[in-house]
């Protein structure tokens, strides 16, 4: 009886007023969130109507939309991997050595570079890329396709100048690896002690004991902070523009002079000069980039989901 007139108590009794703001708020900011993505993409699909419908003759030298936009599609999604399978493993072995292994003030020291390189703008790192990294790996480049040439990604000619498609998935990683760093250090440190312990009590070592607890509960974060990463090489354009020399070409050879270009980069070099027709080509490029973006969400939700029951973060 007493329990009934509570709950009939706490039902009846006034919200708070900055409860009501805050609930509010939420629902609005939500709501505006949703509505603002709904309308980038109902502007994408208006202004892309007309490449889509239009005689293939009148797209690119008559070859039509979907043969310009297929090597686009492939050079965003090569470029974006490759820098992932760089800076993935590079971002979860600093982010444990910050977490786990470094004294306290070493690793703070490291969390602040790390918190830092995230805020470099994207053209410094392509300045970077173009005067300083290309010309340094050039020899190294050199060397694998004297030794590795057999090899179909590390076919020759290289290139003169080290400006290729691997310098670019190069800096791109070094874009993206602060995201994943400092997203996955933080899931890291949030590892529940009493598991840590639980395995070290047990005759863990250390790194069996981060096998045992700390990964499986950190999976789903690491998936999430790697998509991250993942959406901003997708997208990145200034790096890319000023590092490669692109092509419309459909190429998984690393070290060549001419290279795969991105849809980002590509409408970055080519959205000034285009008119009529061809700026809405160009936005059906960006449809495309916006398409596959939501798809790769879209899969590491579902990864999530599927994982997160078994991380121990629950």
């Amino acid at each position: 009886m007493t329990i009934e007139v509570q709950e009939s108590t706490q039902a009846k009794a006034p919200g708070r007023l900055g409860d009501k703001v805050f609930s509010r708020s939420s629902l609005i900011a939500g709501s505006l969130i949703l509505a603002v993505l709904a309308a980038v993409a109902i502007f994408l699909l208006a202004q892309s109507l007309p490449a889509f419908l239009a005689d293939p003759a009148d797209v690119n030298d008559g070859q039509g939309f979907w043969v310009y936009v297929i090597p686009l599609v492939f050079g965003t999604v090569w470029a974006a991997a490759l820098a992932l399978a760089i800076a993935l493993p590079f971002a979860i072995g600093i982010a444990l050595f910050i977490s786990h292994f470094a004294p306290r003030k070493l690793a703070q020291g490291l969390g602040y570079v790390i918190d830092l390189l995230a805020a470099v703008p994207s053209v410094v790192f392509g300045l970077w890329g173009i005067t300083v990294l290309a010309p340094a790996v050039q020899p190294f480049y050199t060397w694998l396709v004297d030794n590795l040439g057999w090899f179909p990604l590390f076919a020759g000619p290289v290139s003169g100048t080290g400006r290729s498609i691997l310098t670019v998935a190069v800096v791109l990683a070094v874009m993206i690896l602060p995201i994943i760093t400092a997203l996955t250090r933080e899931i890291f440190l949030q590892t529940p002690r009493l598991h840590e312990e639980a395995a070290l009590a047990l005759g863990a070592t250390r790194w069996e004991m981060i096998k045992v607890a700390v990964l499986p509960f950190a999976r789903p974060g690491i998936i999430s902070a790697t998509m991250l990463g993942l959406g901003r090489a997708l997208g990145e354009t200034m790096a890319v523009a000023m590092v490669l020399s692109p092509s419309v070409i459909i190429s998984f050879a690393l070290l060549q002079s001419q290279n795969p270009t991105t849809i980002a980069a590509n409408i970055a070099l080519n959205f000034p000069e285009a008119h009529d027709l061809g700026v809405n080509v160009l936005i059906a490029t960006g449809l495309i980039l916006f398409i596959i973006t939501l798809l790769v969400n879209s899969l590491a939700r579902m990864v999530i989901n599927r994982r997160k029951a078994f991380s121990g973060a629950n």
